[in-house]
């Protein structure tokens, strides 16, 4: 490692009267506490050019000074590879996320994903590997591509989490769904819960989901084909699953979707094994047209029709994303075209 990296920072408002320790892994994201704190002893860090300890508080506007004589101890390991941006400056990236990309690491899945991506993207930008660290304020489910704001600072990461639990930022899909929807327009209006099984990621809007809470997606038809329908969806609420869980509850589910079929009937559990239908879900169908779909286990693996393999993953694109630069306060406003898969799977369709 070559010579310390040295910064200023202005202390925010929303951070006056903590400690300096905590103000500076704000900042530092990528550092944990105790290497910070090891770095205040070394005399490294001066409060209005005075030398502080770690008991120290910092107040607004004060103007904070840090050699870093040691390199950050909580990399995220960055992975190299194609990294689709839409738009980029010093607080921000709009990025295109593919379809079978996770959005973070979880579990035994480490490295590859989206944030480890960014990440190497951002080593780039410093002389020390980690300075920057990828703020996910937002994600889509791992086969769901589409448009994604990262946020490459403490600030902006803060803003744009507040702007999303405000639902100030604005967010279109569009989604491939099997059935006829008649109506040009609607409202899904159905709280979703947790599924009864404990360790399930799964939810679902039936009366016996745990902890329901409101979910509320405005749609619009954008073509109807014979046994499908290209939709709009516009979620007012943020809830796991919501697109696919309200369509799927309608009759309408999205179309290779692995969870979720009509009616509530899951499909199958996260660990791949086949649920059967609730006992009020044989025969029911959304329209004349539709597809029926039993009752029974073993025929719901047959009845299932060749086409819903059409596009190989559930067929949900993030479209658009509107928000406010939480920043500048610009007005902002990105678009991902469709993916290949969904487009043939159009195409198909319209032939």
């Amino acid at each position: 490692m070559s010579a310390p990296y040295f910064a200023e920072l202005i202390v925010e408002p929303f951070l006056s009267g903590k400690r300096i320790d905590t103000f500076l892994v704000k900042h530092f994201r990528n550092y944990s506490s105790y290497r910070l704190q090891r770095i205040v002893r070394a005399g490294e860090v001066r409060i209005n050019d005075v030398v502080c300890d770690n008991d120290s508080r910092v107040y607004r506007d004060q103007r904070v000074s840090v050699r870093l004589i040691e390199p950050p101890d909580r990399l995220l390991p960055p992975t190299p590879g194609p990294l689709h941006i839409l738009y980029e400056d010093p607080w921000l990236l709009v990025v295109v996320k593919p379809a079978g990309q996770l959005a973070h690491p979880a579990g035994d899945y480490k490295t590859d994903s989206l944030a480890n991506v960014v990440q190497h993207h951002l080593d780039q930008q410093t002389r020390w590997r980690g300075l920057l660290r990828p703020g996910i304020v937002h994600r889509l489910d791992r086969l769901t591509s589409g448009v994604m704001v990262v946020s490459k600072e403490y600030l902006s990461h803060g803003l744009l989490t507040e702007a999303f639990m405000r639902r100030q930022v604005h967010k279109t899909y569009v989604a491939l769904v099997i059935g006829v929807i008649e109506a040009d327009s609607g409202t899904i209006d159905k709280p979703i819960g947790e599924s009864l099984d404990p360790e399930s990621c799964l939810v679902t809007t039936h009366a016996d989901a745990v902890n329901p809470r409101s979910a509320i997606t405005h749609f619009r038809v954008l073509e109807r084909f014979a046994q499908y329908t290209l939709v709009e969806a516009k979620p007012v609420t943020g809830r796991h699953h919501q697109i696919r869980v309200h369509f799927a509850d309608l009759g309408y589910p999205v179309v290779d979707d692995e969870f979720y079929g009509p009616y509530g009937w899951i499909k199958k559990d996260p660990a791949g094994q086949p649920i059967q239908l609730p006992a009020d879900s044989g025969q029911r169908t959304a329209d004349s047209r539709d597809t029926v779909f039993t009752s029974n286990k073993d025929e719901a693996e047959t009845a299932i029709p060749p086409e819903l393999l059409l596009i190989g993953r559930h067929a949900l694109h993030a479209y658009r994303l509107e928000f406010r630069h939480p920043i500048t306060w610009e007005p902002l406003a990105f678009e991902a075209p469709l993916t290949e898969d969904i487009t043939h799977a159009i195409e198909r369709l319209r032939e």
